[in-house]
């Protein structure tokens, strides 16, 4: 017999029958349009912009939704990454392991997921649809006890969450009591000098606007190599920066490793397209970055993310997650002391309805912790297949 949620949710958890998943749904769910992200028009073989088409896969326009339901009528929803490469690695091979079982043993499924999908993935598609999976069992885990989930996490550490706004519009965020401020740089070594004149203009300029109080940093997307960074964290040293933000591929753990132990002016900060403990293991090891910044949607989900709070804990790195801002992330910045600010999410975008409901109450610079069940994510059929992006 099927139980409604209300009914399920006021019986007391001894009482509760055993719950088994019956169903797994992915959805392609863009939270921001492909054309942010690059272009497909080139003029050429040579055209710069060729590297920086990321394609339908990647970022927030290749995020995806994940619905699982239990047998008792319980529906967890799951933020992920990968599109739709990450939809079929789930309804092809993922969902096996997950129609039937307990929902509740999380731990487990994931490490049968990441082990039974190791040949090919690791990394990228792979962990992305993985993560999209566990934040809809911890979705689960939360409604099913009746509270939030950072409340299963041991609880608040924090009352609110300082948000830091990811805009060029900084003037934006000074209007809604930001104090923290993330500029996307869009220099790169093949401009030489005269970018790095456009890059310090821009930088000065937002220094100005957000006043000497705020902290400021930016984000260069992969775009530098190793001199090219350190040549402009010289020129950018009177703005104070708190950060530079993945200036080099994820891969080049050498160069981070030169960067990190020879910049004084401010912090290599990297992480946002490393996955799981065991990349950020090897990041921790070379001694790769000052500041760690995993996405809980694509770096392994809220299992993963405990476990490399903890590393980043032990070895006394600041974590601060990519889109931490969202009701996902928010949760685990609740509950790990050393998490202090939340990247923004939703705030100053102009998001769907989707985004809407991923993001927590904003006020004055702060985020505030949700206090419904699970995530705190509200979503319907009708809402799903409105903004649902066929494959």
């Amino acid at each position: 017999m099927r139980l409604s949620r209300r009914a399920l949710l006021a019986m007391p958890l001894a009482a509760q029958p055993a719950q088994k998943i019956d169903s797994v749904r992915a959805w392609v769910m863009p939270l921001l349009p492909a054309a942010c992200f690059g272009t497909a028009n080139f003029s050429g073989d040579h055209d710069p912009a060729r590297m920086r088409w990321f394609g339908p896969f990647s970022q927030l326009a290749g995020s995806i939704l994940v619905e699982v339901k239990t047998t008792g009528g319980l529906a967890g929803y799951g933020l992920g990454g990968g599109g739709s490469a990450a939809v079929h690695v789930i309804e092809t091979h993922l969902k096996d392991l997950l129609l039937k079982a307990d929902p509740a043993n999380i731990e487990l499924l994931w490490e049968q997921m990441y082990s039974s999908s190791i040949f090919y993935g690791r990394k990228g598609v792979a962990i992305q649809a993985i993560s999209g999976i566990d934040l809809a069992l911890w979705d689960l885990a939360g409604k099913a006890a009746g509270k939030p989930v950072y409340k299963l996490l041991g609880g608040a550490t924090k009352d609110k969450v300082a948000v830091y706004l990811t805009s060029n519009n900084v003037e934006t965020g000074v209007k809604n009591g930001i104090r923290n401020f993330k500029l996307a740089v869009a220099s790169a070594p093949h401009e030489g000098k005269e970018g790095m004149k456009k890059t310090v203009d821009q930088v000065e300029a937002a220094r100005k606007a957000v006043g000497a109080d705020s902290e400021l940093m930016i984000d260069v997307l992969c775009r530098w190599n190793v001199p090219y960074t350190l040549e402009m964290a010289d020129r950018l040293a009177p703005s104070r920066l708190m950060f530079i933000e993945e200036p080099l591929q994820p891969d080049d753990m050498a160069g981070y490793a030169q960067l990190c132990a020879r910049v004084q002016s401010t912090r290599i900060a990297s992480g946002e397209h490393e996955y799981t403990r065991y990349g950020f293991e090897n990041l921790i090891a070379r001694k790769a970055a000052h500041i760690l910044q995993p996405d809980i949607t694509w770096s392994g989900g809220l299992t993963e993310l405990r476990k490399i709070a903890a590393l980043a804990s032990a070895h006394q790195l600041p974590l601060i997650p990519h889109r931490g801002g969202s009701l996902y992330g928010l949760h685990l910045i609740l509950a790990t002391a050393h998490c202090e600010l939340a990247e923004s999410f939703g705030v100053g975008e102009k998001g769907n309805e989707i985004m809407e409901a991923m993001s927590p109450r904003f006020s004055n610079g702060f985020l505030y912790p949700p206090e419904k069940p699970g995530f705190g994510v509200e979503l319907t059929d009708a809402l799903i297949g409105k903004y649902a992006k066929r494959q």
